[in-house]
């Protein structure tokens, strides 16, 4: 499917039009469209690949797909909501929607001491459009609910009082357009050595490479449903990777580590004489299978027979090793009859590499025979299933190729074996499968967090979950770290739903082990041992008991926290235990997407120990639609985010909290306002005595939203504590020298800047990033902050390297006010 139906707005009597084309080999001409999954008749509608709804009324609202079909097979669109408003009816709302921010520690909101403070939000709704776009198959990008007015108001703090903006007002204005983008790393999957100018291809277009490091940023074109991306490395040492990367559609960029499999190296086969070869002998197990060469099978493109020596590469995907998982290609999906996306189960993959032994020509065969070992096979019901299935690398969908079908036969001299057996040729495609269709299936329902609380309007978009389903567990007799699927989703504001293998018989019949990664940091799960907690894993009892949740380190602490098991049990119907999540019905797709923050799900959690961030314009990193224009944004510009942080060295018995504090210093429309605060407490220096560290955020100098004025941010580093200042890094105070104004630093306990302009480096103790995710941009200035380098990365702090100002903290005496609690109680004064 390359164009489908937009989502549309309209008001009662006006006209909508819908649009979708397929492509594909013949090409299809017969289209069907649906209303909430119900078929339109085409001579009411008098439709074909665009559908014209004309005097709309209101229960025309609802959901339209179409469905292109050949004699060859279907295809389905994803569907596209139309909303129908009644005359006068809103659909932006002046009034904003509820929306909290975490204040300062000193400033408490109210007599119960909440630290919340509600700033308000418009929902990113699109408006009612105008049908004045006759063709109607173009995305609508006129005009979104949004910000019309925000006022600022002052917080009573102790000594202080904290300027804040709310949103006072929605409308209808211009859409914001984000970018949407897929960053991340191609590396070998065995060894971690990165794909190094690797071409990367969408669809048959080559659009990129790969950087040095294996690095790579993709734009994701518009009306893109599924991203289909193929990595090739042009040394032929891997076999080309063909992923379906998540996006986020809201905006911004999304972290993959994408992993390629390493080619097996090539075997001499004579190709006048038969062979054989085995798929996945490795680790001392039983093969699945094996690929039977009869003899003049090989041939040239131009079909003349080739049988000289080949060099034959034949790379197995072994399921039943858990670590292959992650370099298996696309997403194990194909389109059935009626042209739905269905999963399959795998029991191997295998990529094959035929050259001519002199020249290292590709080389095709004839038909060529796959037997499949029966006994690998432990669900009986899937023998009757088994199917082999080629890889086409521009849709990354399976297509069918054969059935595999019981056969008598042997292996060794006395040794007789059922074996699965089939056929196939080939031609261009080189990547196969050995695939059973599953419809026991299910939605399992994640959500992301900011941190340990759990607080609903504290959860994270962007955030990339992983499912991989294992099986079988306990009752089926197999190796229980066999996988047979995997997927990946994008948290959206409403948390995410991903597919999954499930049974309602046994509720031990398919497991998953679930990650969550954001800008390729892991996240963390909650803990499933001394003592489950069921309020903080989300899932009410008995249900979480039959779900048998586990994270990763439940039996042993070394192991990590970032990961989790569950057995995947198909809720049952009648047990109202089972109704509220956080498993779904295969068909309660929509019911698990719209699921209250209250009903069940299962929960990741961010890891920020004593880290805090405040913004006078509120803005939610994770929804870059939330970005508003002000003189006072901490981010000036939604399609850029530019990271800076700073590198203090504190020598002193403890870790300490270091706060920046950031003002307006050189634009007469913000001088002196305050931009947003940062609290960061130090980290240890493991091989530093009394040392420690911390990477402190600051914001970044440069022009202003309106693009018109450069602005140098006043910032000023104070920790907390009997802390004096003691050492400057002589770069950088060379170069603030050099760029005047320069600001003034009359006391010790503190160091005050007019940021720079350029990036500097860990040369001068700063570290700037810009990317178009602001926690990308920050994930990376942290790791080289740590690092002490401008192109490096680490999580152990380092912290006398790379440094910007150093601080010499004591303990105070009892009663003594420190510098930091000075500023709190009484700025001026301080």
């Amino acid at each position: 499917m390359v164009l489908h139906p937009q989502a549309k707005v309209r008001v009662v009597g006006q006209d909508v039009t819908f649009c979708c084309k397929a492509s594909g080999t013949p090409t299809p001409k017969k289209y069907y469209w649906y209303h909430n999954r119900t078929l339109l008749e085409r001579k009411a509608y008098r439709y074909g690949s665009r559908l014209v709804l004309r005097g709309l009324a209101l229960e025309q609202a609802g959901t339209y797909h179409c469905k292109a079909s050949t004699e060859a097979g279907a295809i389905k669109s994803a569907p596209a909501q139309l909303t129908v408003l009644a005359q006068g009816q809103q659909s932006c709302k002046p009034e904003p929607e509820p929306s909290l921010v975490e204040l300062p520690g000193e400033c408490p909101q109210n007599a119960d001491g909440s630290r919340y403070y509600n700033v308000g939000h418009c929902p990113a709704a699109p408006c009612a459009g105008s049908p004045s776009n006759r063709s109607g198959c173009r995305a609508e990008t006129g005009r979104c609910c949004g910000v019309r007015r925000m006022e600022m108001r002052e917080i009573p703090c102790a000594g202080f009082l904290l300027p804040i903006k709310v949103v006072a007002e929605c409308g209808c204005g211009p859409c914001a357009q984000p970018r949407i983008l897929v960053q991340g790393r191609v590396t070998a999957a065995d060894t971690g050595e990165p794909l190094r100018f690797g071409q990367i291809f969408l669809g048959g277009r080559k659009v990129g490479f790969t950087g040095y490091k294996g690095s790579f940023t993709i734009e994701v074109p518009p009306d893109t449903q599924r991203l289909v991306a193929r990595f090739v490395d042009r040394q032929q040492r891997f076999v080309d990777a063909v992923k379906v990367l998540p996006f986020n559609r809201r905006g911004g960029a999304i972290y993959q580590e994408v992993k390629m499999l390493r080619k097996k190296e090539p075997v001499d086969l004579d190709g006048s004489r038969s062979n054989a070869i085995p798929l996945g002998e490795a680790s001392g197990r039983e093969p699945v299978g094996e690929l039977i060469l009869p003899a003049g099978i090989f041939l040239r493109p131009s079909g003349e027979v080739f049988r000289g020596t080949v060099k034959a590469s034949v790379t197995f995907l072994d399921p039943r090793d858990v670590a292959t998982a992650s370099a298996a290609s696309s997403d194990l999906s194909f389109a059935d009859a009626e042209g739905d996306i269905v999963p399959l189960r795998t029991y191997g993959m295998f990529a094959v590499d035929f050259r001519e032994g002199e020249t290292g020509a590709s080389l095709q065969t004839g038909p060529v025979e796959v037997r499949m070992d029966a006994g690998q096979v432990h669900m009986p019901e899937h023998l009757q299933k088994m199917k082999l299935w080629s890889l086409n690398p521009e849709t990354g969908l399976w297509e069918e190729e054969g059935v595999l079908r019981s056969a008598q036969g042997s292996r060794g001299k006395r040794e007789e074996r059922t074996f699965l057996v089939g056929n196939l040729e080939i031609r261009e495609r080189r990547l196969f499968n050995l695939d059973v269709p599953e419809d026991r299936r299910c939605f399992v329902k994640v959500r992301a967090y900011s941190n340990e609380k759990f607080n609903p309007y504290e959860q994270l978009e962007g955030v990339v979950i992983s499912l991989i389903n294992l099986e079988p567990q306990p009752g089926y007799p197999a190796n229980p770290r066999a996988w047979g699927r995997f997927d990946s989703v994008v948290t959206g504001p409403n948390g995410a739903c991903l597919p999954a293998f499930c049974d309602g018989q046994r509720p031990d019949a398919y497991s998953a082990y679930i990650t969550a990664t954001l800008g390729g940091e892991e996240l963390e799960a909650v803990a499933s041992s001394p003592k489950l907690n069921p309020n903080a894993v989300g899932v009410s009892q008995p249900y979480l008991g039959k779900l048998g949740y586990r994270r990763l380190d439940h039996d042993d602490p070394n192991l990590k926290k970032t990961a989790f098991q569950i057995n995947v049990a198909k809720p049952d119907p009648n047990n109202v235990d089972e109704t509220n999540g956080p498993i779904y019905p295969y068909r309660s797709l929509e019911e698990c997407e719209e699921a209250p923050v209250s009903a069940n799900h299962l929960r990741f959690y961010r890891v920020e120990v004593d880290k805090y961030e405040y913004n006078v314009v509120p803005f939610k990193e994770s929804d870059l639609t939330s970005w508003t224009g002000d003189y006072l944004s901490w981010w000036p510009n939604p399609q850029e985010f530019r990271a800076c942080f700073i590198k203090v060295q504190i020598e002193g018995p403890q870790e300490y909290m270091v706060r920046s504090r950031n003002i307006g210093g050189s634009h007469p429309r913000t001088r002196g306002q305050l931009y947003g605060l940062r609290d960061t407490r130090s980290v240890r220096d493991t091989l530093l005595e009394n040392t420690s560290g911390a990477c402190v955020e600051f914001k970044c100098s440069g022009m202003l939203f309106d693009q018109s004025l450069v602005d140098r941010t006043l910032v000023s580093i104070v920790p907390q504590g009997s802390c004096r200042r003691t050492a400057v890094n002589s770069f950088l105070r060379e170069y603030l020298s050099r760029h005047p104004p320069v600001a003034e630093n009359n006391h010790t306990a503190a160091f005050t800047m007019l940021a720079p302009v350029d990036p500097l480096g860990h040369n001068y103790g700063i570290y700037t990033v810009t990317d178009q995710n602001p926690r990308l941009a920050k994930e990376i200035a942290i790791g080289r902050c740590f690092d002490g380098t401008s192109d490096g990365f680490s999580r152990e702090m380092k912290a006398d390297t790379g440094t910007a100002v150093t601080f010499t903290c004591q303990e105070r005496p009892a009663g003594r006010e420190s510098f930091f609690q000075r500023l709190l109680t009484a700025p001026a004064e301080a």
